[in-house]
């Protein structure tokens, strides 16, 4: 068995589906987290806003499509979404909210499988959906994703973060466990720990040109860019 078929193999083993949440992910986000988490993934939408074609990864409802939408319906999007319940959902938010007619591809596929065209969007978005992955697994979906952005491309981050010290390193460990214990029972999760990506954009030729933090150091947005 050569390389390929071997992380094929790893992949199907460790199928990830969110289908059965899809239906009540936005009411869990909100008892869960209020507006926080959606702050966070329009924390740089005012620096993206002129983009012409943009990837959102691990979409799921929409819930950064529709804001950049929003901001720049000309833009033309392509959202890359394993589970079918959530794509189903993300086009529900479309129709709701007026733009069932706007430049929108749904590619409803494994990112870990998914091959991008090379060079093609000026942003990168992936919010809540890099921590998914353990270290290997991060390194090679990272690769990938940016084999697709173009030079000088912007990435954007939104995740949970795990403060340096103190009670709200303590708590962020506590929340951390208990929120990958119920999304590895729920959804096949392959990940136990969070990851920073931080290292991996950088191989890449992405730096970190902002960062905000917010709820004590858990939760943080990211604008990376690409030299070039």
């Amino acid at each position: 068995m050569d390389l390929v078929d071997s992380r094929q193999v790893v992949a199907e083993r460790h199928v990830v589906s969110f289908d059965r949440l899809a239906p009540f992910y936005r009411g869990m986000e909100f008892v869960l987290a209020g507006g926080k988490m959606q702050r966070r993934r329009c924390a740089f939408l005012d620096e993206v806003k002129e983009s012409q074609t943009a990837l959102l990864v691990g979409e799921g409802p929409g819930r950064f499509l529709i804001p950049l939408l929003r901001a720049n319906p000309r833009v033309q999007a392509t959202c890359l979404e394993s589970s079918e319940g959530m794509t189903g959902e993300c086009r529900a938010a479309l129709a709701q909210g007026g733009y069932s007619g706007a430049d929108v591809d749904f590619v409803t596929m494994d990112a870990r499988r998914w091959v991008p065209p090379t060079g093609r969007y000026d942003l990168i978005a992936t919010h809540f959906f890099l921590d998914c992955f353990p270290a290997e697994e991060l390194r090679r979906v990272t690769q990938m994703l940016a084999a697709a952005g173009t030079p000088g491309g912007r990435w954007l981050i939104s995740d949970f973060r795990l403060p340096p010290k103190g009670l709200s390193r303590l708590r962020a460990r506590a929340l951390l466990a208990l929120m990958y214990g119920f999304f590895r029972a729920v959804t096949a999760l392959p990940a136990r720990r969070l990851e920073p990506p931080d290292q991996y954009l950088e191989a890449n030729g992405f730096r970190l040109a902002k960062r905000q933090l917010s709820d004590a150091g858990f939760l943080h947005s990211d604008l990376w860019i690409r030299s070039g």
